[in-house]
């Protein structure tokens, strides 16, 4: 028993030794008559490991529920893929470009749309704009 808590330690520490992490947020615009709020920004906060250099993985927020999301890396673009977790109905799929503002810190303006069609039968499709923090 010892060797086995010993080696999936072992194992923890050496992905999380080499491990990319990334805090995402996407940035909301306010109402109309509403003024910038830090909950603008902090509302879609999430955190993402990087499994290689193209496949992230990781969970934000989306309201008071948790999403699941991932991404393919290619070059400075993504193909992401975003999931609630608690059904499939609210699927969105979406690209992207990540731009280099400083050292770690990237902006990211993206476009999304659902994968299903609502009661309308039409996808809305939303541009976001979203920050991401690499360490």
């Amino acid at each position: 028993m010892k060797k086995l808590f010993l080696t999936m330690t072992l194992a923890l520490a050496t992905i999380f030794a080499s491990a990319q992490f990334m805090v995402v947020t996407t940035i909301n615009m306010p109402e109309d008559d509403a003024e910038w709020e830090m909950s603008n920004i902090t509302d879609n906060m999430g955190i993402g490991y990087q499994l290689n250099d193209k496949i992230t993985i990781g969970a934000v927020k989306n309201g008071d529920n948790y999403d699941l999301f991932g991404r393919y890396n290619i070059n400075d673009m993504y193909i992401s893929m975003q999931s609630p977790t608690d059904s499939t109905d609210n699927m969105m799929i979406g690209i992207g470009y990540s731009v280099a503002l400083f050292n770690k810190l990237y902006i990211e303006p993206n476009y999304s749309m659902r994968m299903k069609e609502n009661d309308d039968g039409e996808r809305s499709g939303e541009f976001k704009l979203g920050l991401a923090y690499r360490f």
